[in-house]
């Protein structure tokens, strides 16, 4: 999330005097472009990993800063949420068993991480989305106590006009809500890799690392899952976005830019395009220690462009434009921000050099490529293989062509090539390119993986019980270290032991609710409730509060009338047998203000509760607003469940 030493622009003369630095180091870029004061004949790569911390039951944990403080390491940084962490690894040069270096001090890193979050009773897992998030999860009190964050947020929110996180995203099952904060970002992880790029050839490869983005994210989908939503195969793409927009509805037709994009057009002169459009159309979030670039330049002295690295830092491109300097020389480098986190180290190994490789292969046709190829074919290229993955239909040079037959026939051939030219060991060659190649054979995915998993876990258990049993296979899969290609999709029974009465009530309500309105019939209500065996029915009023609660044992006899019209058909309605009033409006039948139960309570409370109050359910409420329901038959169904789990 980069640097966290940062503070909020209060005043009028901060936000003054950012600006004139922010421009001063544009200047500086022209001078130090001019110069030749970029490094020059260096390629190196880099990589930074990012982890979810699990408590027990494979559900995020809180524990991510202790982890943090007990292992006291260089290479480890926080992320937004305390659920997460972050590996920054170190560069190296990109020749020999470069791949293989990189992937020993993930491996080790990652061990050193995993014994101690085991000292602490805790685990990690690699994996673009976590399953088992719930929207208990993502409360403020799971965001990391740093000023970065929490001032991040207050601007986000600012710049949107105070309002909520709104998410809408169609795939299988559909998702659309509204959240109060920006956690929804955390819900992501991914392995950030970065290469350094020519000067001279920057303009080259930042559009050709743009046109091939669809084809390396077809084959590294890992993200299928959201709040157990079957969505896109790379959620990541649409939640990202979606997560820290600070876009308005009210601003009608007037196009804005979210700060999570792709793009919208190929550069063409140099990388001041890129700067230049941003510092244009993205407001100033925060400010921190900042440099006076061109003086440092007039002292001799490579400056690190502070201003301009604070404001790039938070503006999130799936292709990212970055730049170093340590006081000699300065470097110019690309970031891959789209490929998820998982599903194994060695799968996470083989993407980068999937796409380092295709990087370094770029035929000389490709310069120019806005000559070429339509930008908007790339970026349908992007959002269809984040929707579809690897099966998936793309454009390429003007034709349509399978996404896997395309990099069996093309793109790897391509990247074995620009590895090999980059001087690239064979055998890192080999090993990382077949397990892509192994996974473009057999057609899985960690996303294909995922969903064959859920889908053929236990559909009679609770969604919450069946993501934790898809959690608990992934991280056994991890932890044996073979690539998802390999993994056998067997969910067999549900095998996962869990402290039920431990659980939040909004992990295990339901959410798939039918609601009547207080001036609706009784009649339709007492009808809905004997069509689909409902045992208690929310009333609301026209603000979507609930109001009361129609519950099935207060209308037995209601239930007995229909039940003797069903049976006797035409006969029932040429009688008067059975004849019940069921004249009104719900809201004169209703049991008015139920007793309810905040979504952060325990199941065990909520058992409590209806055992005390005599009841038979609790409408889960926040902010005044129903947004589900738990039972007493459920936790006794649930209960059931967890005994022969056990056993």
């Amino acid at each position: 999330m980069g640097d966290t030493n940062v503070g909020s622009i209060d005043s009028f003369e901060q936000r003054r005097r950012f600006a004139q630095l922010l421009l001063n180091d544009l200047q500086a870029i022209r001078i130090m472009q001019a110069e030749g004061m970029f490094e020059s004949g260096v390629y190196k790569i880099g990589a930074e990993q990012e982890l979810f911390v699990l408590d027990e039951d494979y559900r995020p944990s809180l524990h991510g800063p202790e982890i943090l403080q007990e292992l006291n390491h260089p290479n480890f940084t926080h992320e937004v949420a305390k659920f997460t962490m972050e590996i920054n690894l170190d560069p190296v040069l990109l020749r020999g068993a470069s791949f293989s270096a990189m992937d020993r001090q993930l491996h080790d890193l990652v061990d050193l991480a995993n014994r101690t979050a085991a000292g602490l009773g805790r685990k990690l897992i690699a994996i673009g989305i976590l399953p088992t998030i719930g929207i208990g999860e993502l409360d403020s009190k799971y965001m990391t106590p740093l000023d970065r964050y929490r001032l991040m947020e207050k601007r986000l929110i600012e710049l949107r006009g105070g309002g909520d996180t709104e998410l809408s995203i169609q795939g299988i099952d559909d998702l659309m809500m509204k959240h109060d904060n920006i956690l929804f970002e955390a819900c992501n992880t991914s392995f950030q890799v970065h290469l350094q790029i020519e000067p001279k050839q920057f303009v080259d490869a930042y559009n050709w690392a743009q046109a091939i983005s669809g084809i390396v994210l077809s084959i590294a989908t890992n993200a299928p899952l959201l709040l157990g939503r079957e969505l896109w195969s790379e959620t990541r793409i649409a939640l990202f976005q979606q997560s820290v927009d600070t876009r308005s509805r009210d601003s009608g037709l007037r196009q804005r830019q979210a700060r999570v994009y792709f793009g919208n057009r190929w550069i063409r002169d140099n990388l001041l395009e890129i700067f230049q459009e941003d510092v244009a159309r993205y407001p100033l979030l925060l400010t921190g220690e900042l440099e006076d670039s061109l003086e440092l330049l007039r002292r001799g002295v490579v400056p690190k462009l502070r201003a301009l690295s604070l404001h790039n830092g938070t503006i999130w491109k799936w292709n990212r434009v970055c730049f170093g300097s340590d006081g000699q020389q300065a470097h110019l480098r690309i970031e891959n921000r789209y490929l998820p986190a998982g599903p194994t180290l060695l799968d996470e190994m083989a993407n980068a050099a999937f796409w380092v490789g295709l990087m370094r292969g770029m035929p000389s046709q490709m310069q120019r490529i806005w000559e070429k190829m339509d930008f908007r074919e790339a970026k349908d290229n992007f959002l269809k293989a984040a929707q579809h993955g690897m099966d998936v239909e793309l454009s390429w040079m003007g034709q349509t062509q399978n996404a896997r037959q395309l990099i069996l026939d093309y793109f790897l051939p391509m990247a074995r090539q620009g590895l090999a030219s980059s001087g690239v060991d064979s055998a890192d060659i080999s090993k990382y390119l077949g397990v892509i190649e192994h996974r473009a054979v057999t057609r899985m995915t960690g996303s294909k993986w995922q969903r064959q998993y859920f889908r053929g876990t236990d559909v009679r258990a609770e969604s919450f019980q069946r993501l934790i049993d898809l959690t608990r296979a992934y991280w056994e899969n991890q932890q044996g270290g073979a690539p998802v290609a390999d993994w056998v999709v067997n969910p067999g029974q549900q095998r996962v032991s869990i402290r039920l009465l431990e659980q939040r009530v909004d992990s295990v309500m339901s959410t798939d609710l039918i609601t009547v309105g207080e001036d609706d019939l009784f009649e339709l209500a007492i009808q809905i409730m004997w069509w689909r065996n409902i045992q208690h029915l929310p009333v609301e009023d026209m603000h979507g509060r609930i109001v009361g609660l129609l519950s099935r044992n207060d209308f037995l006899p209601e239930f007995r009338r229909m039940e003797w019209e069903y049976l006797k058909g035409l006969d029932a309605l040429q009688s008067d047998e059975g004849r019940i009033e069921l004249e009104g409006l719900c809201r004169d039948r209703m049991v008015a203000d139920p007793r309810s139960i905040a979504p952060e309570r325990t199941v065990g409370e909520a058992k409590q509760m209806m055992l005390d109050w005599q009841i038979g359910c609790l409408p889960v409420v926040k902010k005044d607003k129903l947004i589900g329901i738990v039972t007493k038959r459920d936790i006794l169904r649930l209960e059931g469940l967890q005994v022969r789990a056990e056993v």
